[in-house]
């Protein structure tokens, strides 16, 4: 069995993965971080259109793939057509904290 994503791309299923029956239908947040900045609540304030701000990682570390703010995988940034994807490249065992 494939996992399709709401573009249409397939993909082969995390390795290990149970029957979920009833549970299978809960719905979680994926979400996918590039990078983050630590800034005052002064520097928050004063943030104005058109600024720019490193974040803490380069342009070929992967990004991190998250289910509810919990580190699941790593990846890369793709494009599908006019939108973001997000190729994984790890799975990361154990559900590490973010």
């Amino acid at each position: 069995m494939n996992a399709v994503t709401p573009g249409g791309m397939q993909g082969a299923p995390m390795d290990g993965m149970a029957d979920l029956g009833a549970f299978g239908g809960i719905s979680v947040r994926l979400s996918v971080e590039v990078g983050a900045v630590r800034m005052s609540l002064r520097d928050v304030l004063a943030l104005q259109a058109g600024a720019v701000h490193a974040l803490d990682r380069r342009v070929d570390q992967p990004v991190d793939v998250l289910i509810n703010e919990r580190l699941i995988a790593r990846g890369e940034i793709v494009s599908i057509g006019d939108r973001f994807g997000v190729k994984l490249t790890e799975i990361v065992t154990g559900g590490a904290a973010a």
